[in-house]
């Protein structure tokens, strides 16, 4: 249980999250980790991967929340639990608390993606939606636990929640006991604390490497000093948080050595690259561990490093669109902009240009109106995919010698 009067250094400790490992067993999964010799060999490291997204709920989330259920009353498990989350706290707090009887409420934003609320629903939990951020869901939360008289479980600032999450930790160091350093994504903080705590206390030396999102560096900002914006669109909604814990602060500070920020091209790659090599579906948070160590690989060069999958839980829409951008990015999907003039034969002669090239043409558009072109010519648009960038290359410098004028759209 908690200690009151404890510092928040000694309200979390290895036997703490030992306790809680025994407490939950096989109640949640023991997830695998692995070897991967692909991401290795790109990222010159020794990547090992959690695989966290293999959970019931597809994340590690439920190993907190089941640790915070079970360490509370009778009387608190009869009357019932609310939390606000912007998914993933939600569904494990949901299904493990179906599992045990226990009523469960969430409170989450309006903005969380459609699958994290049909989930949550779909494992007992009773949603309701308010708020355009987790800050406004969580202050409704707190006001519906005083007028219905819930207990809160907050997903990440509670030391019972936190210890739930290092297991992760214990469990990768029992199967890799050698590693030279974690990267740990960052929301509020839960994960890493409990990560941390269990990392520092096996192994002092170990490098301990927070991720947050480059929109939402708000333990950034806490423990550099920094005033970096914070806000915005991310694809790792899971660690979007504006103000991290004050529990969860105190250990990061303590026990972390640094955090690193990630922007969005890294994170949709880190996406579109775990289901290409390893076949497995991660979402944006889940990523971002990864996602910084593909962008800093000077800093990890040769290291063993240990990375948690946190999370699974991805729009499928979202995930095509990941996909697609990543494809464009790498240029084996293209969009090419061509002035052609209006008369019969005049897109024949395009195409057969694609055909040379062995270019497939994927859609075609046509816009006679919106063009700063004369009355008789045309803006066409082609979406094309090819093998890679420089057979595209290949595609418009044949074009330009023809005669067209054209150009590729670039992703924003």
């Amino acid at each position: 249980m908690t200690k009151p009067n404890a510092s928040a250094l000694d309200q979390l400790t290895l036997d703490d999250v030992r306790a809680a490992h025994a407490r939950i067993g096989d109640a949640v999964v023991r997830t695998p980790m692995l070897k991967s010799q692909t991401l290795s060999q790109i990222a010159g490291a020794e990547i090992w991967l959690k695989f966290e997204n293999l959970q019931f709920t597809a994340a590690y989330k439920e190993r907190g929340a089941l640790n915070a259920l079970l360490l509370m009353s009778e009387e608190a498990r009869a009357r019932g639990v609310i939390a606000a989350s912007a998914g993933n706290h939600s569904q494990g707090l949901s299904y493990h608390g179906k599992r045990l009887g226990v009523p469960v409420t969430i409170v989450m934003p309006k903005t969380t993606p459609a699958v994290k609320v049909m989930q949550t629903e779909a494992v007992g939990g009773d949603v309701v939606l308010e708020g355009d951020s987790f800050d406004e869901a969580y202050a409704y939360a707190r006001q519906l636990e005083k007028e219905r008289g819930l207990t809160f479980v907050h997903p990440f600032d509670d030391p019972n929640v936190a210890a739930g999450a290092g297991t992760v930790a214990l469990e990768m160091l029992e199967d890799q006991p050698d590693l030279d350093c974690m990267v740990v994504p960052i929301g509020g903080g839960g994960l890493m604390s409990g990560m941390a705590t269990v990392a520092k206390a096996i192994n002092p030396d170990i490098h301990m490497v927070g991720v947050e999102a480059s929109l939402f560096p708000s333990m950034h900002n806490v423990l550099s000093g920094a005033d970096n914006p914070t806000g915005g669109d991310t694809l790792a909604e899971g660690i979007a948080v504006k103000e991290p814990g004050q529990f969860t602060r105190a250990i990061i500070a303590e026990r972390v050595d640094e955090i690193l920020l990630v922007g969005e091209p890294d994170l949709e790659h880190t996406v579109a690259l775990l289901l290409q090599i390893e076949k497995t579906v991660v979402e944006g948070a889940g990523a971002a561990g990864l996602a910084a160590v593909l962008a800093n690989k000077e800093k990890f060069a040769g290291k063993k490093i240990g990375l948690p999958l946190c999370g699974g839980n991805i729009d499928s829409r979202l995930l095509a669109t990941v996909l697609l951008r990543d494809l464009a990015r790498q240029g084996r999907l293209a969009r090419l902009r061509i002035a052609l003039k209006d008369q019969p034969g005049a897109l024949h002669k395009v195409v057969s240009l694609f055909e040379r090239h062995n270019v497939n043409i994927i859609e075609v558009y046509h816009q006679r109106v919106f063009t700063k072109l004369p009355a008789k010519g045309l803006i066409t648009e082609i979406e094309c995919e090819a093998r890679n960038k420089e057979q595209v290359d290949a595609l418009i410098a044949d074009m330009r010698q023809t005669g067209y004028d054209v150009h590729s759209v670039e992703l924003a």
